[in-house]
């Protein structure tokens, strides 16, 4: 988690997460601590807010009798969980994200599973149309306590470049109104 202390006064100082484009580098990976062990009521509530009806998520016997044995975690619940996971390091301060692709789940998630994640930074390069603004694409991966990839996608963000986050917008315009 990238977290900084910025002083905003004599003796004080407001904690500030994520990066601007010029803190990405290619190749660079960062791991998205803590980790996160899912419940049955996560996967039960979060089947019954998304209204997804299969009952491999939630009639145990119904489930004891697929190839996994046991209920298995919504798929999109573990998205969910693991692009919370990186969004303190990948896109606290992103404008917006452009995309997300080649999202695969190699191994199921269960009711007491621990996932653990991390982004590496794949490319990255300045906006063309957004001269404050950069691109930058990360692969992000999800291990569970056992150490089996359960999870792999790509995602792209616009992220601002230094002195151009709303954080900084925000501080400009209270300094100007004090």
């Amino acid at each position: 988690m990238v977290a900084k202390a910025i002083e905003v006064g004599p003796n004080r100082y407001r904690e500030s997460y994520g990066r601007c484009y010029e803190e990405f580098a290619i190749g660079d990976t960062y791991e998205h601590r803590p980790g996160r062990t899912i419940s049955e009521a996560d996967n039960t509530w979060f089947t019954l807010l998304t209204m997804n009806q299969h009952p491999v998520h939630f009639d145990h016997a119904l489930a004891s009798q697929s190839e996994f044995g046991k209920p298995i975690v919504n798929s999109c619940l573990t998205l969910s969980v693991v692009a919370g996971m990186s969004v303190s390091d990948i896109s606290q301060k992103a404008i917006a994200n452009l995309g997300w692709t080649d999202i695969h789940m190699p191994a199921p998630v269960f009711h007491g599973d621990t996932l653990y994640a991390e982004s590496e930074v794949l490319d990255k390069r300045e906006s063309s149309s957004r001269p404050t603004q950069g691109i930058v694409t990360v692969e992000t991966r999800a291990h569970n306590q056992d150490g089996v990839l359960v999870m792999q996608y790509k995602r792209t963000v616009l992220v601002p470049k230094l002195g151009h986050s709303l954080e900084d917008i925000a501080d400009a315009a209270a300094a100007a109104d004090a």
